[in-house]
């Protein structure tokens, strides 16, 4: 059986290739999940700040005012780079405990039936578990972007919410249950395509790296550089859709009309563009790379660490 100890990133074989992993102690299913989610919340703490601020830089233009970094810390102070920080560790609970567990526990079975595991077969999991990953998550993403943003609008377009229990009542109770899913086509889409852009490219830079500088594969080094790599493509493919995800989850309804300004990914993508420029879709996008790139090597890293302390100190 294929053993799906570790982590995709630690041990996915060279993009192609239908070697099997090491032998290694397996672990069970519900401890994969955990350790995925452990290891997303673990590393969404330190990328935080930097998802905070690229909220509010790509949020700044729907307000029509240019974002100012200086003027955020000075306005609002250093802790307002954790505003939200609660709404997105439970968003990693959902999301990178599915996103990964649901990735290995599909890679295993298809494994299993097929007999390998090659490029094709991590690309079709990749984004199939990342949509729906995506989609369980959606509610905690939408209370992420609105605690993270709040503090930013003009006093009379502030919500106030006070934590992220009021944050889920209050938007059940003011807008009804299917506004926690409102940005679910461009999140689930970015969460697909980053799933793609992962796999087809995380094993091939790791491969780069280890070729051209020397570096021993799967060591810190080779997975950071790797990763921020990786990071830097799909942060460029997947910014757009982080821009419309943005704005459908934190949007008001129109108070004479009572119609939502965006309707869906695609009209969201042309009405930004038309009004705003297409560089508009691409505020933000530093913090957002840091976010990506930063998130996905200590994610990874904290995974690998936590199933590694299990095996030696737990098996």
């Amino acid at each position: 059986m294929y053993s799906p100890t570790k982590s995709w990133m630690a041990t996915s074989p060279a993009a192609g290739s239908t070697a099997a992993a090491p032998a290694t102690p397996q672990l069970g299913k519900g401890l994969i999940f955990a350790t995925s989610g452990l290891g997303g919340m673990m590393g969404w703490a330190v990328v935080h700040p930097a998802n905070t601020v690229a909220v509010r830089s790509n949020l700044a233009s729907t307000q029509g005012k240019p974002f100012s970094f200086q003027g955020m810390i000075k306005q609002h102070g250093w802790m307002s780079l954790y505003d939200g920080l609660p709404a997105g560790l439970i968003r990693q609970i959902f999301y990178a405990s599915s996103r990964f567990g649901l990735f290995e526990t599909f890679r295993d079975l298809l494994h299993e039936y097929r007999g390998t595991t090659d490029f094709a077969s991590r690309v079709a999991v990749g984004a199939i578990s990342g949509g729906m990953a995506a989609y369980i998550s959606c509610p905690a993403e939408v209370a992420t972007v609105r605690m993270s943003n709040d503090a930013t609008l003009p006093p009379d377009q502030r919500r106030n919410y006070k934590n992220v229990m009021d944050t889920a009542t209050r938007i059940v109770k003011e807008e009804g249950l299917a506004a926690f899913w409102r940005g679910s086509g461009p999140f689930v889409n970015r969460a697909m395509m980053v799933g793609v852009f992962q796999v087809a490219t995380l094993d091939q830079f790791k491969v780069f790296y280890t070729e051209q500088f020397n570096q021993t594969k799967n060591s810190i080094p080779n997975v950071f550089c790797a990763a921020m790599t990786s990071g830097l493509i799909y942060s460029i493919v997947t910014m757009p859709l982080e821009a419309s995800k943005n704005r459908m989850a934190s949007q008001k309804a129109d108070p004479t009309t009572g119609k939502l300004p965006y309707t869906g990914t695609i009209q969201t993508l042309s009405k930004v563009a038309t009004e705003n420029g297409i560089k508009a879709l691409y505020e933000g996008f530093l913090p957002y790379y840091m976010r990506c790139g930063g998130h996905t090597v200590s994610m990874f890293i904290s995974v690998q660490l936590i199933r590694d302390a299990y095996v030696k100190y737990a098996v």
